[in-house]
């Protein structure tokens, strides 16, 4: 059975010692988040189409996966992949230019 020196400590303290290390000295960034979330708030509802919002609020929001959505809807699994794709490349972009 293999052992630590007492010098080295457990790795599992060394991570513990680090997170904490890297808590406090590392810049707070709640107001980015914030503000990046408002961002997304109002690119939901400005940049998406009516459906796209639809499926990601589903998707998102409520946790459901494609299949779910397509049978929900009354669509192919694909139409629900490929409008969620085109979704998430809509926010991107005006996220993206819009910070």
């Amino acid at each position: 059975m293999k052992t630590t020196s007492s010098k080295r400590g457990r790795p599992d303290q060394w991570a513990g010692d680090l997170t904490v290390w890297l808590r406090e000295n590392t810049p707070d960034n709640d107001e980015q988040l914030a503000r990046l979330r408002r961002n997304l708030r109002d690119a939901r509802l400005r940049e998406l189409t009516p459906r796209q919002r639809q499926m990601v609020e589903l998707y998102y929001d409520q946790e459901m996966n494609t299949t779910a959505i397509a049978q929900l809807l009354g669509v192919q699994r694909s139409t629900v992949s490929r409008t969620l794709r085109r979704a998430r490349a809509r926010l991107y972009q005006f996220l993206r230019y819009g910070l």
